[in-house]
């Protein structure tokens, strides 16, 4: 759960954090992440995996960086790093409701 991950990252000392950093970047600001959790639910809603974006009727709306750094409320996001999208969405999307605690 959410809850041991944030447990585990808290009993390492910086050697180890400064590892993981080093290995998966910008990972770790994830747990400091307050989701909203309404709004995440309806949110799923409308991801349309075969375009990678948000479709509401037939409108597709692809938020920028910026826009996904406020909706997340996450300012550590740095705009001249590359994120990659996830290769199967709909498992990620699974175990991202499974993390944060809620279910389908």
């Amino acid at each position: 759960s959410l809850q041991e991950l944030k447990e585990i990252w808290d009993q390492w000392n910086n050697e180890v954090r400064q590892l993981f950093y080093s290995k998966y970047k910008d990972l770790s600001y994830l747990l400091d992440v307050k989701v909203d959790r309404h709004f995440f639910r309806a949110l799923v809603q409308f991801w349309n995996p075969a375009y990678s974006c948000f479709t509401f009727r037939k409108v597709d709306l692809v938020p920028t960086i910026e826009e996904y750094m406020a909706l997340l409320r996450c300012s550590k996001i740095q705009v001249d790093r590359v994120y990659s999208q996830a290769v199967n969405v709909p498992p990620f999307l699974k175990k991202l409701m499974n993390i944060t605690g809620m279910s389908e």
